[in-house]
């Protein structure tokens, strides 16, 4: 199938199959003339990699995941599963920093609205 059907199929832009490519997370034959094919394997490959960026995975990080999928062995579990690890810590820290960052933005709005009642009562 050419990349406008890839896309359709998978529910991607045909930039980001492009782009895909360009990370090294896709690849496809090409025709004489250049155009990309890609066979129906590639459908669910896709959906995986979005799944994978909707987890908040970079495309480093992904590459880093699919030997897993492409060559699947104890070793490669192993190593996908102490990059999950990784990125999931990276992730559980974001939320905290961005906790602290809600909760003294918090006060400060308390803050202000102590002011303008303040004001306001003046």
């Amino acid at each position: 199938m050419r990349i406008g059907e890839l896309a359709e199929h998978a529910g991607v832009s045909v930039r980001s199959l492009r782009y895909y490519e360009e990370q090294g997370l896709l690849t496809s034959t090409r025709s004489p003339g250049g155009q990309r094919h890609y066979t129906d394997k590639e459908i669910a490959r896709v959906r995986f990699i979005q799944r994978l960026y909707t987890a908040g995975l970079s495309s480093r990080t992904i590459a880093e995941l699919l030997p897993c999928v492409d060559a699947p062995s104890a070793d490669n579990a192993d190593t996908a599963w102490q990059r999950l690890t990784e990125e999931r810590d990276r992730i559980t820290a974001n939320i905290q920093e961005l906790t602290r960052a809600r909760d003294a933005l918090d006060l400060l709005m308390e803050i202000n609205r102590q002011h303008r009642e303040r004001l306001a009562a003046s």
